[in-house]
């Protein structure tokens, strides 16, 4: 608290905030904190005591007209006072002077600095100037750290973050172990599906032809005068017009279904791959249709998928793993409808118009940039959207939105570093979708900059600045477009090597 002159310095701690549990995101308003003020005009003696009194306490805020001022810490202040003369000079003169005379150099963060961000800047400061308390300000009032404590905090956090690293390993390991016993499994179902399908796929052509020569036959028989009163009642019996009409429409139907049928197994043989280790020359196109294919259930309740593919060359990838990544995002967006659609789950401001149909679009391309090429898949929806505080989050490991058993916050986190790590390239996610006429996305901005930024690093929050100045000029000269600001698109890019 703030003393007057003549009154006694108060001291308060806040031990409460000592036994809160930290987590990553803990500051330094969590972190015990002493207050103890007093009005520069004061003599030295008053600190000198108060020093005494309690051998905890950092140092002293010294203030004027109940304004900060500056700090001295109790080990400058012990200094000074241990010079020849010190005591004479300055017990009995104002702390002001102590202060000016001592030149002390200080440390003051909000209280919403982050324990990780303050312990770096704490121990960037000079030799001598370590060990000093760091000011710490909460909406216009001055707290002092001891900075031992706050090393123990940022300690506690590291053995926590490596408590985490190892958890995620652990699963990402066992993850990864899940995937490739599910590929391998998939890979011998397809395989055992695949050659009774290649019989009848492959035989059908021959039926078609052998039920055609039998019907020509029958024609044959049927123009014969000397016809069988037993011949009649078996025709009447098995309805011939009948069955000589529906015959050739069975016979394509199942053609058909053999045809999908190879569809599906080739699908699930691309999906196979999740545990390849080679990169292969792949169609990506392919990859999507096989990844379609497979979600061709939950795309029937009424989504309609529009494609919109460009001329792409064969990309070196793993396309196992990629079909993982396009499966992810494009079962989110099948949620995501499913949910908007549902008035028990609707988002709150989600207000679609009456004719509103739910819609997935895929969109690829070649990018072009100064000194490389990219192949950019966009996979978007007219859902509801995503907040910002989630889309914050959407690629940490772990993080979910989903009720239990239905999520496990894994999908979009290895889909990032599959995208990443794995293929050096770069996934974007923008909600609400491009809604303006002449407003790029982050593709174009990153060709037109050659921003080299991670999914959610620096560079990525400059395109994020111009993207928002850019829709912002559009709103300006009535450039919006007319449908409502709402759904996701997540942006892959992908280098050409």
């Amino acid at each position: 608290m703030v003393s007057s002159q003549k009154s006694k310095p108060e001291l308060s701690i806040l031990p409460e905030l000592a036994t809160k549990k930290l987590s990553l995101e803990s500051t330094l308003q969590e972190l015990l904190l002493y207050d103890f003020q007093i009005e520069a005009s004061c003599q030295g003696k008053e600190v000198a005591q108060r020093f005494e009194v309690n051998k905890l306490l950092p140092g002293v805020i010294l203030t004027t007209e109940n304004k900060f001022m500056g700090m001295i810490s109790r080990g400058r202040f012990l200094e000074q006072m241990s010079r020849p003369y010190g005591l004479e000079l300055f017990l009995k003169r104002s702390l002001k002077s102590l202060y000016e005379f001592a030149g002390t150099n200080f440390l003051k963060l909000p209280g919403d600095t982050l324990i990780v961000t303050a312990a770096k800047l704490s121990l960037q400061r000079p030799p001598e100037l370590l060990n000093e308390p760091i000011v710490v300000e909460l909406a216009g009032v001055y707290r002092l750290l001891d900075v031992h404590q706050l090393l123990v905090a940022q300690s506690q956090i590291h053995e926590l973050t490596t408590q985490l690293l190892d958890e995620q390993t652990k699963t990402q390991m066992l993850q990864a172990e899940k995937m490739a016993t599910l590929g391998r499994m998939v890979a011998e179902i397809a395989h055992e599906i695949k050659n009774p399908v290649n019989c009848i796929n492959g035989n059908s052509a021959f039926m078609s032809t052998y039920c055609q020569d039998l019907m020509q036959l029958v024609a044959a028989y049927e123009t014969e005068p000397n016809r069988s009163a037993k011949i009649a009642d078996i025709k009447e019996e098995i309805e011939l017009d009948f069955l000589l009409e529906d015959l050739p429409k069975l016979i394509e139907s199942m053609k058909v279904s053999a045809e999908r049928l190879t569809k599906i197994v080739s699908g699930l043989q691309n999906f196979s791959h999740l545990d390849e280790n080679k990169r292969q020359t792949v169609d990506l196109h392919e990859c999507i249709e096989s990844t379609l294919i497979i979600l061709n259930n939950p795309l029937k309740n009424g989504i309609e998928v529009i494609k919109n593919y460009g001329d792409l060359p064969l990309v070196s990838c793993y396309s196992g793993q990629l079909s993982q990544v396009f499966m992810n995002i494009i079962s989110n967006a099948i949620d995501a409808l499913g949910e908007a659609k549902s008035k028990e789950n609707a988002h709150p401001n989600f207000l679609p118009a009456k004719d509103w149909q739910p819609q997935i679009q895929i969109t690829t391309e070649v990018l072009e940039t100064k000194d490389s090429e990219w192949v950019v898949i966009k996979i978007s929806d007219n859902g509801p959207g995503i907040e910002p505080e989630i889309q914050k989050r959407i690629f940490e490991t772990f993080f979910t939105t989903k009720p239990v058993g239905k999520g496990t916050g894994l999908g979009l986190a290895i889909s990032n570093q599959i995208v990443t790590q794995k293929h050096g390239g770069k996934l974007f996610v923008r909600s609400p979708r491009w809604n303006a006429a002449n407003s790029p996305s982050p593709s174009r901005l990153y060709a037109a900059n050659s921003v080299s930024s991670h999914t959610v690093g620096e560079g990525l929050s400059k395109v994020a600045a111009k993207i928002a100045t850019l829709e912002h000029l559009n709103s300006a000269i009535g450039m919006e477009d007319s449908q409502p600001s709402f759904g996701t698109e997540f942006e892959i890019l992908l280098p050409l090597v």
